[in-house]
């Protein structure tokens, strides 16, 4: 399979200027600054995934802000100085959000609009013409984590007309696009795409997902004080997942056909279709976001870490861990000191 040069171990930049608590400047300026990029090339790190939304780029009606890639730019300088690469990843758009807890947003509109997606083509063609000097650096994804399957054709349409635009403008970058479903490795074979020797199909794992967000607040009826270990074996999963009446969608594949252990070769099994679909269509495939959320037991996650770098690297998908800091999957914070050590080896 073809590979993802410059991209082939990263970190997510989350919770700096997407999913903030509040359009707040002072923290712009702070959470995120060129000691961080500086820290993330000392570890090894070849890129970063940079999370935007919209709101930093435009007003609401779509007035461009005179200063909105100031801090893009700024994050472009230290990645150059430091020899990393930059993935921009437009989180958030205006007509969509993935967020679950934006619960009023209409995740079905922005497909079938023509209007919203015009605006959403207006964004990038700035995008991509402010950073058109820096092809090699830099590469794109359209839009985080598409939510309903049901708008696959939908979506494959604009994320098509999307390639054919930027290919106007900056013909050398990487385009990396994933599928529906939150971006499931599931759903890579969904997408078709003018494919060319740029286009990277991009997934996001969380799996075993009632291992990984454990206790998530922001997951639907998940309970607070929800706990589990990995690994365990996929009977144990599905009857915790019963026992504690978690819905078979709220946990993951643990459910899916031809899952048959917990490990390596879990990973092996679901990444096994996006695989063939990459190899097939000549594409690289690379892992947008995969992390545990800090309530997890440390040991059990360096275990998962490991499973799941091991598959990773067997077949040469690169990959971005979610996340650098806070955004409760961060690996700066305290409760991490104690395998801090052997976790920055693990990644």
């Amino acid at each position: 399979m073809k590979i993802f040069e410059g991209f082939q171990k990263g970190v997510n930049l989350g919770g700096w200027i997407s999913q903030f608590d509040s359009y707040d400047l002072a923290h712009f300026d702070s959470f995120i600054t060129e000691k961080d990029i500086q820290e993330i090339a000392r570890l090894g790190f070849d890129h970063v995934r940079v999370p935007v939304d919209y709101v930093l780029l435009e007003e609401e009606d779509g007035t461009p802000k005179e200063d909105g890639f100031r801090y893009l730019d700024a994050c472009r300088r230290w990645c150059e100085a430091c020899g990393l690469h930059m993935l921009i990843d437009l989180h958030e758009c205006y007509g969509y959000s993935f967020d679950p807890l934006k619960k009023d947003m209409d995740r079905k509109r922005f497909f079938y609009d023509e209007q919203l997606q015009e605006r959403f083509f207006g964004l990038w063609k700035r995008i991509a013409e402010h950073f058109s000097d820096h092809q090699e650096m830099i590469a794109f994804e359209p839009l985080n984590e598409v939510v309903l399957e049901e708008v696959a054709d939908a979506w494959n349409q604009i994320a098509s007309s999307y390639v054919r635009m930027m290919r106007k403008i900056v013909p050398d970058s990487y385009l990396v696009i994933g599928g529906v479903r939150y971006n499931s490795v599931t759903s890579v074979p969904l997408l078709e795409l003018p494919v060319d020797g740029r286009i990277v199909y991009n997934f996001h794992c969380y799996e075993p997902f009632i291992f990984t967000h454990q206790g998530a607040y922001w997951v639907e009826n998940m309970p607070a004080d929800f706990r589990t270990g990995y690994p365990r074996t996929i009977e144990e999963y599905r009857e915790i997942a019963h026992r504690w009446n978690l819905q078979e969608e709220m946990v993951g594949l643990i459910f899916q056909d031809g899952v048959s252990e917990i490990g390596e070769a879990f990973f092996e099994q679901i990444f096994e279709p996006a695989i063939r679909k990459a190899e097939k269509d000549q594409v690289p495939l690379y892992c947008g976001e995969y992390g545990v959320i800090d309530l997890a037991d440390k040991p059990d996650t360096l275990r998962w870490l490991k499973d799941i770098h091991a598959a990773m690297n067997r077949h040469g998908i690169g990959r971005a861990l979610w996340n650098y800091k806070e955004k409760d999957f961060g690996f700066t914070g305290e409760s991490f000191s104690a395998i801090r050590e052997e976790f920055i080896r693990a990644l």
